[in-house]
């Protein structure tokens, strides 16, 4: 049986070697630290084919501040990889402009994030793809690919480092690949991105 990471795209064989059932609990993706139980069998990952017809969206709402402003961080980001660094930077402006408008979160704990992390990879997502897919719109089914691919990373590490767990340490290096967000954790860096195989030049040391 074969189970695939879903950050990285790591396959599990068991018939080449232990079995998964036999695999401890607190057992890592060897490539991108994902939690054994992020895992899925290769058999359960899901067909374009068999995307659900949407259901009705009701009305369009506008966005708040903090969603404006990651898309604005979105766009400078894209900016940069096409050399437009005037553009990048007024893009950058109005991200921090609305970042500082954006109400604070009402329920900042590790549980409470959790929470939102799962709705939106249990709900928001598959309705996401849902509307994209009936669309035809492969832009938006693309974007929401790696978005979901951030989140599941996300849910990865606030599970690893949550609120009675590992803590990290003052000494660890942190580092996020600036092409899709992968976060790294340790002192020695992959030759290349598990999640999107750049060189690990792409990434960035977060302090503090």
């Amino acid at each position: 049986m074969k189970y695939v990471c879903p950050i990285c795209g790591y396959v599990y064989d068991d018939s080449a070697g232990q079995a998964w059932n036999e695999l401890p609990e607190d057992w890592k993706c060897p490539l991108c630290g994902a939690a054994k139980a992020d895992f899925r069998p290769e058999s359960d990952q899901p067909q374009a084919a068999e995307t659900p017809e949407p259901e009705d969206q009701g009305e369009l709402r506008p966005l708040s501040a903090a969603e404006l402003s990651a898309v604005c961080s979105s766009l400078a980001k894209g900016c940069d990889k096409q050399y437009k660094p005037e553009q990048a930077a007024a893009f950058r402006r109005i991200a921090d402009w609305l970042n500082s408008r954006t109400a604070e979160v009402p329920d900042p704990s590790f549980s409470g994030i959790l929470e939102k992390i799962e709705e939106d990879l249990s709900q928001n997502y598959p309705a996401a793809r849902a509307v994209s897919a009936a669309k035809g719109d492969r832009g938006a089914l693309r974007s929401l690919t790696w978005s979901e691919k951030v989140t599941l990373m996300l849910r990865s590490l606030l599970t690893r480092f949550g609120e009675g767990k590992e803590e990290l340490k003052e000494e660890t290096g942190v580092y996020v690949c600036t092409v899709c967000g992968f976060v790294y954790v340790g002192d020695s860096l992959p030759e290349v991105c598990p999640v999107c195989k750049v060189p690990n030049s792409k990434f960035e040391k977060i302090g503090g």
